[in-house]
Order: C-alpha cells, then sequence, then structure tokens
C-alpha cells in the first residue's frame, strides 16, 4: 500500500517557544505580525518586514526559461532595520532562491531526478497548502504543505515523491532576528529516494545580496575558518556578512546537533558571491525509504550590523539545548 502522509496541525513543543521567545528573559520589545495573501505571507516586526514566503509560484526573470518559476521559498529575508539579506535569480545561477532547500543528485524508480536545479527539467518544489498559523505577539510564524516532485518525462508522469511539512517560527530579542527553519519529509512513493554523496544540495540554502562577494563579504565557521578553508568542513554554524543599503549585515546559520550526520559538513564557494548550504550527504551517502519521516532543522540569526563570532556562542548554546 501506498504511505501517506498525516497533514494534521504540527504542534509547538513548549520548549521550543519558550526558548524562541526568550533571551535572558528579555522578551521581543514590540510584538510580530503576520499577514497572508494569496501569493505570499509576510511576517513583520513594529511594521518593519522581517521575512515574505512565496506560496504563489514566482515567473522567472524575461527571456528565461519556464522552468524556473517556483513557489515555497523565502525572499527577501530582512535584517532588523528592514535591509535585504538575500536575492534570486542571480545571473550565474538562475535557480537560486533566497532561503530555499531541495535535493539535488538523487535516483528514484530508475530515474535520475534533480530537485534543484530547475533548468533540467527533472524536478521542482512546489507549495500545496497552509497547514497552521502562530500569531502570540512575541513569536509569529507558519506551517505549510510543500512538495518535492518528479517532472513529467517521455517514459513517465509526474510524481509527488516527497510531502513536507515546513515550519517557520520568527522571533526577534534585542537586536536580532532569530528564524527557525524547520523541515520535515516523507517518502509517500513504493520506492527508496537514493541521495548519493553530492557537494551540495539537501539542507538549508541561502544567497546573499549579489553585492556580497569577495573584499565585501566575510565567511567564519563556527570551528573559526573563512570561506578560503571553510568549504566540506563540519560546523555547528557559519556567520556571513555584507553591505546592504544602511550599512553592514550579518546572517548567522545553524544546524541543530540532532540533524542527521551532525554537525553537517558545508558547501561555502571560496570565491566571488556569497552562498551557503548545509549539505547532509556531503560526505556519507543516505536514502529516504517508502513511508520514512525525516526532518532538517536549522536556525537564523540576522544582525543590521557585522558581530564579533563571540556573540554567536550564547545563541548557539540555548539551541543546541532544545
Amino acid at each position: 500500500m501506498k504511505p501517506t502522509l498525516n497533514t494534521g496541525v504540527l504542534k509547538i513543543p513548549a520548549t521550543l517557544l519558550a526558548a524562541t521567545l526568550l533571551n535572558g528573559g528579555i522578551l521581543a520589545a514590540a510584538p510580530l505580525s503576520l499577514q497572508e495573501t494569496d501569493e505570499v505571507i509576510r511576517i513583520e516586526h513594529a511594521a518593519t518586514p522581517m521575512l515574505t514566503y512565496h506560496k504563489a509560484e514566482v515567473p522567472p526573470p524575461p527571456g528565461e526559461m519556464e522552468l524556473y518559476r517556483r513557489s515555497g521559498f523565502i525572499h527577501p529575508l530582512h535584517a532588523p532595520n528592514g535591509d535585504a539579506v538575500t536575492s534570486i535569480h542571480a545571473p550565474d545561477h538562475l535557480h537560486h532562491l533566497g532561503l530555499w532547500h531541495a535535493w539535488v543528485k538523487t535516483k528514484w524508480n530508475g530515474r535520475e531526478i534533480d530537485f534543484w536545479n530547475l533548468k533540467a527539467g527533472e524536478g521542482t518544489v512546489r507549495f500545496v497548502g497552509v497547514i497552521d498559523r502562530v500569531e502570540s505577539g512575541e513569536s509569529v510564524g507558519f506551517t505549510v504543505r510543500q512538495q518535492q516532485v518528479a517532472l513529467a518525462s517521455d517514459a513517465a508522469p509526474e510524481t509527488v515523491v516527497l510531502e513536507e511539512v515546513f515550519q517557520i517560527i520568527a522571533s526577534r530579542r534585542a537586536a536580532v532576528n532569530i528564524i527557525d527553519y524547520v523541515v520535515t519529509q516523507t517518502n509517500v512513493t513504493e520506492h527508496p529516494l537514493e541521495l548519493p554523496t553530492h557537494r551540495y544540495g539537501g539542507g538549508i540554502a541561502y544567497r546573499a545580496p549579489d553585492v556580497w562577494g569577495e573584499d565585501k563579504d566575510a565567511y567564519v565557521t563556527s570551528t573559526g575558518l573563512d570561506r578560503t578553508k571553510g568549504h566540506a568542513t563540519r560546523g555547528d554554524w557559519v556567520m556571513m556578512h555584507g553591505p546592504t543599503e544602511n550599512g553592514e549585515a550579518t546572517v548567522v546559520i545553524m544546524g541543530h546537533p540532532q540533524n542527521h550526520d551532525a554537525p553537517q559538513r558545508m558547501r561555502i564557494w571560496p570565491e566571488g558571491k556569497v552562498f551557503f548550504n548545509y549539505a547532509p550527504i556531503q560526505e556519507h551517502a543516505w536514502q529516504i525509504n517508502p513511508g520514512d519521516r525525516i526532518t532538517l532543522r536549522y536556525r537564523l540569526l540576522v544582525f543590521d550590523a557585522t558581530v564579533d563570532p563571540a556573540v554567536i556562542r550564547p545563541h548557539w548554546d540555548r539551541y543546541a539545548a532544545e
């Protein structure tokens, strides 16, 4: 029998919600709010944008292939002052979409399917529906249903391979925007999804503004490595910063210690523009069998300034303890 996914409301554990709200007993000074339209879900703090999630498919740049249409991603992600810290449709990688995730090199039912590189026409990721909303004032968020889909080919029809429950919870501590990014995937087919080793894909991915790069940015991993040495190393977190419209901003991405193969290996570009990806299959192959359910958890910290790596440690300690 074909396995199915329970798409009921995903409840937030009280310990997670409390940890999201608190920082040494200090709550956000102003409430957060959530607005939803047919196209997007937006989260704001005191009328300043924090992030936008795309329910509707975003078209490609003029003149580009329609295969680049995609929903189910976040852009813009904002610093506390409202400056954008993501970009989409970069000329060198049109399929890069702010803050997103997808598997890259996979094998399923005798087919090779790439859900990430949309130009291949093999797979894609889609928003399906809203499951739940969280609006507590100090912490807001949403849970949505997404799918990773094998597109139709000459030999096979379109097939949903993975059903996803994707949850975003946003909060504010002092001058830091905090975003919890949680993905639960279930293989709803009768065939395993094989995930051979590959240098990127699967976990959270981030594309910085186009002006971040080379001498205008910095990477620092939790082990103290920069962009020239950080690729393919393991790290609890990575810190990246670069210029914005009104100064500098810093984005930190942390991988939860209970993630598969944690601390996961990282894809870091050693030069040029700024891109980052936690890759659960960079060193070891993995497989999602029929009916199997996996969960990947990440947390983002966004500052509207450059920060010392020492500032990240207490945030990591709280997150790792949850």
